[in-house]
């Protein structure tokens, strides 16, 4: 098994977001958001479900009405998976489905009206111990900043934050997360890092509108790495144009490569040159396919040539090295059996599955006993 060297986290209030602990010492959860309408229920639910299959954490639905207000309510009869609604403007919706069972809001709280209208969705969310996500975005400052600033920037991010705060804060209300986004990952960094020594609530993060899946996925894990490595972070989306069920790999990728999250498959993999001994593309390709349905975690390496396939292999817990005539599979770091290219992933994908089936057994064991 790898290890890590763990990364001193940024320490915070801790809330609940349904069974999920978000903040304090709780592992960092991924988040995705639905793309269909919320008001046809029975796509949502197949979104919904396609994420939970995934691995996601928590799933943040949009709540743009009161029929969409309808519709959440038989979506999170339906599910099990920690829901979110986003809500802006009118606070009804937010008093229905805060009576329909969500696990967070995402607000602004000013801009849903008045200072007695505000009150009454903290007042319900206190009854019902529900958090607040505040969301702050460089694309939707108000006007008021932007005459001060002239334009988006971290500074601005940061003020209007303060601002929706010393409103919750007037109403006693402290069990909230807060983001600050920006597409613009300098901006986005800044943003965070300053409010980081402000504030003690955790911190859901993300590049908004980052870009499809290849741009967005290079963005957001330069911006979000950068962030968790210096311990800021305790959920976070990453925003793509493309699938949803895109975002939720990428986040746990994301979280894997920084040793924050062991959930799947770990697969190191060399990028293949002319001293392979077979498709290296390919097999791990397929292999990546095949092996997506697992979350027990476990470190797999994939190497071409025995130039550094040795190495890697025995510090996974199932390794190949090309070799020839026939490839050397190590189980454990240790040299276990020779396998012919035509039978490469269907072996490794036995030999990973069994090997996960077998720390499944353990772990039952372990929880019987204890």
């Amino acid at each position: 098994m790898r290890i890590s060297n763990p990364i001193p986290r940024r320490k915070t209030r801790q809330i609940m977001v349904g069974d999920v602990a978000v903040g304090g010492d709780a592992p960092i959860s991924v988040q995705s958001m639905t793309n269909t309408e919320t008001t046809d229920v029975a796509a949502t639910l197949v979104q919904i479900r396609r994420l939970v299959d995934a691995g996601v954490d928590i799933v943040r639905v949009s709540v743009p009405s009161l029929d969409a207000a309808e519709a959440f309510k038989q979506i999170r009869a339906q599910v099990e998976v920690p829901l979110v609604a986003d809500i802006h403007f009118d606070y009804r919706i937010a008093l229905q489905v805060l009576d329909y069972g969500v696990d967070c809001l995402r607000i602004n709280p000013g801009n849903i009206g008045s200072e007695e209208r505000v009150r009454a969705v903290i007042d319900s969310a206190k009854d019902k111990e529900i958090p607040l996500r505040i969301g702050v975005n460089a694309g939707s400052l108000g006007k008021a900043l932007l005459r001060k600033y002239k334009e988006p920037n971290a500074d601005a991010m940061v003020e209007s934050a303060l601002t929706q705060i010393d409103i919750l804060d007037r109403l006693g209300f402290q069990d909230f997360k807060i983001s600050l986004k920006a597409s613009e990952i300098f901006m986005t960094l800044a943003a965070y890092r300053n409010l980081a020594t402000q504030i003690e609530q955790p911190f859901h993060l993300g590049i908004t509108e980052a870009g499809g899946l290849r741009s967005g996925t290079v963005k957001s894990a330069i911006g979000l790495g950068a962030l968790l490595m210096e311990g800021i972070g305790d959920t976070l989306r990453v925003s793509l144009a493309a699938d949803p069920v895109e975002e939720v790999k990428v986040g746990f990728d994301i979280l894997k490569s920084l040793g924050l999250r062991h959930k799947g498959v770990n697969l190191v993999a060399c990028p293949s040159c002319s001293r392979q001994n077979f498709d290296v593309i390919a097999v791990v390709n397929e292999l990546e396919s095949r092996l997506e349905d697992i979350t027990t975690p476990i470190d797999v390496a994939v190497i071409g040539c025995i130039v550094n396939g040795p190495g890697e292999a025995k510090v996974a817990e199932i390794g190949l090295t090309g070799a020839s005539p026939n490839n050397l599979a190590y189980v454990e770091g240790v040299p276990d059996h020779k396998i012919a290219n035509a039978q490469l992933v269907d072996e490794l994908e036995s030999m990973v599955r069994e090997r996960v089936a077998r720390k499944q057994a353990e772990e039952k064991d372990i929880i019987v006993s204890g």
